[in-house]
């Protein structure tokens, strides 16, 4: 069993910001990448930003310069930090993972959050 468990949205002004966090705990092995993802009404779930294991990171053209992703390896635990949002990054923010859950298992699997609000008035 694998779990991720997000905490940090909530309601802010246009120019401010927030820090989202994600932990992943249960039977883990190895995880190879975790992402943020968001989905906002009516529209498609879409990639904000992922990051390796190796600390490789890709991001959404429309939130580079704005957000970061990092990561703490020991921890399970990814980090998205959001300065200058604005009204159009209202969403849910899900926590995404490619996780190995044993030495015995080679194929890995995606698991996702329960998603947490983010709201930007403004």
């Amino acid at each position: 069993q694998v779990q991720l468990v997000e905490s940090g949205g909530g309601l802010v002004q246009a120019g401010g910001s927030l820090r989202l966090s994600c932990a992943a705990s249960g039977t883990i092995f190895s995880i190879n990448t975790m992402a943020w993802y968001r989905q906002a009404p009516g529209k498609q779930r879409e990639l904000v930003a992922l990051i390796s294991s190796g600390g490789s990171t890709v991001y959404a053209d429309s939130v580079k310069g704005r957000f970061t992703i990092s990561s703490d390896n020991a921890k399970n635990t990814v980090y998205l930090r959001m300065n200058s949002l604005k009204p159009e990054d209202t969403a849910v923010y899900y926590c995404n993972a490619d996780i190995r859950v044993s030495q015995w298992v080679t194929t890995t699997k995606y698991y996702w959050g329960q998603g947490t609000q983010v709201t930007v008035a403004s």
